[in-house]
């Protein structure tokens, strides 16, 4: 059996600069220096350039470019529960330049395994434990009452990365429809 490989590759957006990490193939991370949730491979790390480091940091330059780069573009592979896996799934599909709140998501889960009630603050760990910032948008989800509450990178960070969609953050959040 051979050994898997993680590299990395520094990446310098406009709000500070980030991790990028592969596992072989495939996208597994990305970390703004100093955030609440960091890498946890670090120590794994091999730093040597990698076609998809390459075609992330293209990613990256497109969005801060202010284009919309689709999601699908890049290979992923996210490690996490089921409910995380469930969540980030969702944070997907949230359009370019809207939000939702916490209880939105909460209750598109709770639909789909038909529970009358599921819990805003378990979508709202879901959410903080996302591994690729900004690709799989996170930062689009706000409290019930639109505020900008709980982002790992720091509320500054998520607030510029609204502003830069041109999300009118006093304007109702959009709907997920499934």
């Amino acid at each position: 059996m051979s050994e898997i490989n993680f590299y990395a590759k520094k990446y310098n957006t406009p709000i500070g600069p980030c991790l990028i990490v592969a596992k072989e193939d495939k996208l597994i991370g990305l970390w703004f220096e100093g955030q609440k949730y960091d890498c946890p491979i670090k120590d794994k790390l091999i730093w040597k350039e990698k076609e998809l480091l390459e075609q992330t940091a293209k990613w990256l330059d497109l969005y801060f470019a202010g284009k919309k780069p689709e999601i699908s573009e890049l290979p992923l592979e996210l490690e996490g529960s089921s409910f995380r896996q469930e969540v980030w799934k969702i944070l997907c599909q949230i359009p370019y330049g809207s939000t939702v709140t916490y209880g939105e998501i909460a209750d598109i889960v709770g639909k789909k395994h038909e529970k009358e009630k599921m819990s805003a603050q378990a979508v709202g760990g879901a959410v903080a434990h996302n591994p690729i910032s900004i690709i799989i948008p996170c930062h689009r989800v706000v409290g019930a009452d639109g505020s900008l509450t709980g982002y790992a990178g720091g509320i500054s960070k998520k607030r510029w990365l609204l502003e830069h969609e041109k999300v009118n953050l006093c304007n109702k959040k959009t709907k997920i429809v499934e």
